[in-house]
């Protein structure tokens, strides 16, 4: 029984896992929406959500707090520095007045394939 356990397995290793979140949640502050299966989409929701709020701690006026939150951000993406940078400038900026809820699921139908069920996720 999976009584109060969080987090998704994915059907995949912890290493595998920790990959798939970390690319997902890099493409979706790269290209603003994504779309992939329900559960990856749920999966990367808190992360994605974290980074922003992270983010938001950085645009500070004190020097030191701006450089941490980049660092805390930069260790958790993959795209290097242009990806790290758009989240401060162009995202985070945009939520500074909104207490969480910066991600919208929304639904599609089920793949053709394999009949899973697929989803889009964007800033809101």
């Amino acid at each position: 029984m999976r009584h109060k356990v969080s987090g998704y397995k994915l059907g995949r290793s912890t290493a595998q896992r920790t990959a798939l979140r970390r690319s997902l949640v890099t493409e979706l502050i790269e290209h603003g929406r994504i779309q992939t299966t329900e559960a990856k989409c749920k999966a990367i929701r808190n992360q994605a959500e974290k980074l922003v709020t992270i983010a938001k701690s950085g645009l500070v006026e004190d020097k030191a707090k701006q450089v941490y939150a980049r660092r805390l951000v930069a260790a958790r993406v993959n795209g290097g520095p242009a990806t790290v940078r758009k989240l401060f400038e162009d995202i985070a900026p945009r939520y500074v007045n909104r207490n969480g809820g910066y991600t919208r699921i929304s639904k599609l139908g089920p793949r053709k394939g394999d009949n899973a069920p697929m989803a889009i996720i964007e800033w809101v």
